[in-house]
């Protein structure tokens, strides 16, 4: 490499599952319905997942589209459609419900999102 030169740097490494009982926010954090993303470090990895507060319950989801792999959001924190009533990937618009995670429309249709353990507990977000 020549002097001055800096490497590029390396591709953060990511997981797929994080360890219970993490602590990620209030319930009363998030509207409902709203949504809200997570990055978590996990020793040298890193987990991206986002929750889902929609009619008084919550879902957890990888935030990961299954239709080509990139997160769901182009904007922070942006999962749901204007109305609240969906989850849109911001890439090619496919839609999904918000608690079971199915895809009912675009190009991952029939696909599902993968699921994100977690839990409120004492009106807290935690991992399961």
């Amino acid at each position: 490499m020549s002097e001055g030169a800096e490497a590029a740097p390396e591709p953060r490494q990511r997981v797929w599952k994080t360890p219970p009982n993490v602590a990620l926010c209030a319930e009363a954090d998030i509207a409902d319905p709203g949504s809200r993303g997570f990055v978590l470090q996990i020793g040298e990895a890193f987990f991206h997942g986002f929750v889902v507060r929609k009619d008084g319950q919550i879902a957890g989801w990888v935030d990961r589209c299954p239709h080509a792999g990139f997160p769901i959001a182009m904007e922070l924190d942006r999962y749901l459609t204007p109305d609240g009533s969906l989850i849109i990937c911001g890439w090619h618009g496919a839609i999904f419900e918000p608690l079971s995670g199915a895809c009912v429309g675009g190009p991952c249709a029939g696909g599902k999102l993968s699921p994100w353990p977690v839990e409120a507990r004492g009106g807290i977000i935690r991992t399961a």
